[in-house]
């Protein structure tokens, strides 16, 4: 087999591989999209790496808080509650339109959660498409 011809498939089989890939992605739902996003972001949470967190979040997140005042809050809240014990996901609803935020694609994911100093909780982390096509959070509340 010649060097052109070894080229041209390993080219077609790269190609087909990328085309593989961008088809399972676009086929994935964007909730499920933006669960792995917050899921991946919330582990930063529990760890206590808030900077490192904000630094993972959505442009219009960080428009809203500083880097430093999101690791006090974001510490003043999380640290009294102790460790994770569990988090199940309650639900993850698309929309485009959330009150106080611009139009877009947001997915509102609730998540059933206990900690080690509070048994009872549920997190709502809103992930959103942000400008550069990936899901990022764009907001976190624990009652």
């Amino acid at each position: 087999m010649s060097s052109g011809v070894i080229t041209t498939t390993l080219t077609t089989a790269l190609f087909v591989t990328l085309l593989t890939a961008s088809a399972a992605q676009a086929q994935q739902k964007p909730e499920d999209l933006a669960q792995q996003s917050a899921e991946s972001w919330l582990a930063l949470v529990d760890s206590g790496k808030y900077a490192e967190n904000w630094e993972q979040a959505a442009s219009i997140f960080k428009g809203a808080v500083t880097k430093e005042d999101w690791r006090k809050k974001a510490g003043g809240v999380r640290d009294p509650l102790g460790q994770l014990v569990s988090r199940k996901l309650k639900s993850a609803s698309y929309t485009k339109t959330l009150p106080g935020a611009p139009d877009g694609e947001y997915v509102v994911i609730q998540y059933d959660s206990s900690f080690e100093h509070k048994q009872s909780a549920v997190e709502t982390v809103i992930p959103m498409l942000d400008k550069d096509g990936q899901w990022r959070v764009s907001g976190y509340v624990i009652r």
